[in-house]
């Protein structure tokens, strides 16, 4: 392993719940092995990069309803092709050359996989979204 890969590897949270066994698919334990602890890692990175993503479009996810936002972060990300990659690319660009290796026999399904997670990450904190009044 070269310097960039041990550098990247030492940074990630370890997710004692993640396991990873023999008899998880091969996607699975890439999810479980690599994703996981990227996106974990990346958090405060993908909350800014939704919160831009809203500002920038005119904040109409603050007026919505808590269903609301919670489908307008999923549409965000599944058809949004720009800001889709732009996210793809926060994990992308945290994987080992080996990682990278083993991403690119599946990309796709590993694609799906990555987004449906940073949706759930999302949605799981769509409080953190929320306008903040300002103090009298």
């Amino acid at each position: 392993m070269n310097d960039r890969s041990t550098e990247l590897l030492r940074f990630r949270p370890l997710l004692p719940n993640a396991r990873v066994t023999d008899e998880m698919s091969r996607d699975e334990q890439f999810q479980n092995a690599t994703l996981r602890p990227i996106i974990k890692f990346q958090n405060t990175l993908l909350i800014a990069a939704f919160r831009n993503y809203v500002q920038k479009h005119k904040n109409f996810f603050h007026g919505l309803t808590l269903p609301k936002k919670l489908e307008y972060i999923e549409h965000a990300i599944q058809k949004d092709m720009k800001f889709r990659n732009s996210l793809k690319g926060m994990v992308i660009g945290q994987f080992t050359v080996e990682e990278y290796e083993n991403y690119i026999l599946n990309s796709s399904a590993l694609n799906k996989r990555m987004m449906n997670m940073v949706i759930e990450r999302l949605k799981d904190q769509v409080q953190l979204f929320e306008l903040v009044p300002l103090s009298q």
